[in-house]
């Protein structure tokens, strides 16, 4: 780290890292003056948003050699946000520090590394949360497990990071302020877990497990704040409260059709989210995404009229209701029988075709991603059985990355032979047109080339039933 953190030092002009230099001696105890700057690599555009609590502060334009680098007059203690579209990251300022940061655009999280003041505890982060990333994208397999095998597992990967956290909390002696976001990460990352696991066991072996989890198996709701104002726009909270959320709702669902199931899952959310949080901005931002999570989900038109009537007597953000008017338009698309809206995708030779060409008898098509290497290999694995037991469909599989090269050496690696592979063109127009915000999600094509169904999961144990 330290060799790395010197060649990005390396990178910036001589003027700039003078004044960063020279930044301290501006320093006091009257006042919060504090530094930012660093280089992208592989810009997609000519700047970088600074944000905080997701709205935007200031932009910081790119010069020349792709560098940025802004004072601030007076910038409170906190956590923030910084943004090279399409992803970002987070970055927390004490009190004067000082930040220079390297971004490559084609490995963004990995590439990331800090150096200045304040930069052990950003670097801390950084590790921590590609820990949790590498963890995430290999944890598809566990979820089968028995449940004392499964704590078993989790337990064994949070002693690990906990080792880890420990011995650099006592060694950068950072402060409280700091160690909420380090601890939820740590903490929040494994409970997690074990909100998706009942449900992903059911949803994976048919198996539910609910009424024989240990009577401490929920404690750890008890130890969160979920009103703390600090947490509320950070992503491992946001990420954990999807999950306890979904948990909640489909152990007290009651209903035992699919579509009404869906509906009662999604309302129980909504009235979850009206019960838990004090603060309209927050409460809004969660009853949004439940809303965008149930248009994807429910595709019955009665169903989706009562719970939009709720949505709106809960939401009081006109905004999101148009954004969630334009989703259920787009979903309208997506109806029985009708045909799929055309999206460009490249093969295997590299030419780019069009969906239609390729969409014209019984065919499933799901997706993939090299940031979740054990979805990649379940979900072919899934499509390869099931086309042996149902020859007449082909099986499309659908990478949504960016990089050409990293996909092909992927599926030279794997060789999944009968899986027709292809790369989306465009991932947005995909997500647009398609509606898709799930990794897990399937579209059946019938022998016509219609939708059959656009709203499966291969991973369901009732997957089968779509395809007779």
């Amino acid at each position: 780290m330290i060799a790395y953190s010197k060649k990005l030092l390396s990178l910036f002009s001589v003027a700039t890292l003078g004044l960063l230099c020279s930044c301290n001696k501006e320093f006091s105890s009257d006042n919060y003056i504090a530094y930012f700057g660093g280089e992208v690599v592989n810009p997609k555009s000519n700047y970088v948003l600074f944000l905080k609590d997701d709205e935007v502060i200031d932009t910081l334009f790119l010069n020349e050699k792709n560098q940025f680098f802004k004072k601030f007059d007076s910038l409170a203690p906190g956590m923030y946000t910084f943004k090279h579209d399409p992803e970002y990251q987070y970055v927390y300022f004490d009190k004067n520090d000082s930040l220079m940061v390297r971004i490559n655009s084609v490995d963004f999280d990995e590439s990331i590394v800090y150096c200045g003041r304040g930069d052990e505890k950003n670097n801390f982060l950084m590790e921590l949360f590609l820990k949790n990333q590498e963890d995430r994208s290999t944890m598809f397999d566990i979820f089968d497990y028995d449940t004392k095998k499964f704590l078993a597992t989790i337990e064994t990967s949070l002693k690990k990071n906990e080792n880890f956290y420990t011995k650099k909390k006592e060694k950068i002696k950072w402060n409280d302020e700091f160690d909420l976001y380090a601890n939820a990460l740590l903490q929040l990352h494994h409970n997690s877990k074990k909100e998706i696991y009942p449900i992903a066991h059911k949803l994976r072996t048919g198996i539910d497990v609910n009424d024989s989890l240990p009577k401490n198996y929920y404690n750890h709701r008890k130890t969160i704040d979920f009103n703390n104002s600090n947490l509320t726009s950070y992503s491992p909270f946001v990420r954990y409260l999807t999950y306890m959320m979904s948990n909640v709702s489909y152990t007290n669902v009651k209903s035992k059709d699919n579509l009404n199931e869906a509906l009662e899952i999604h309302l129980h959310k909504l009235n979850i989210a009206d019960t838990l949080f004090k603060k309209e901005k927050v409460k809004n931002k969660i009853l949004n995404s439940v809303a965008f999570s149930y248009l994807l989900e429910d595709q019955n038109i009665a169903n989706n009229s009562v719970f939009i009537k709720r949505f709106n007597d809960l939401s009081t953000d006109k905004e999101s209701l148009d954004e969630i008017n334009k989703l259920a338009n787009s979903i309208q698309l997506l109806n029985v029988g009708a045909e799929l809206p055309e999206v460009m995708l490249h093969d295997l030779s590299g030419n780019t075709i069009s969906s239609k060409s390729i969409l014209k008898r019984k065919s499933v098509i799901f997706f993939w991603t090299s940031n979740a290497t054990s979805h990649l290999s379940a979900s072919h694995k899934k499509a390869i059985d099931f086309q042996k037991a149902y020859p007449d469909y082909q099986f499309i599989a659908i990478n949504i990355d960016d990089n050409q090269e990293e996909w092909l050496q992927l599926l030279k690696q794997y060789k999944f032979g009968v899986v027709n592979e292809f790369r989306v063109a465009d991932f947005e127009d995909l997500k647009s047109k398609w509606a898709i915000n799930k990794l897990q999600r399937t579209i059946i094509i019938d022998q016509n080339g219609t939708i059959k169904n656009a709203f499966v999961n291969l991973f369901d144990v009732k997957f089968p039933t779509h395809l007779q």
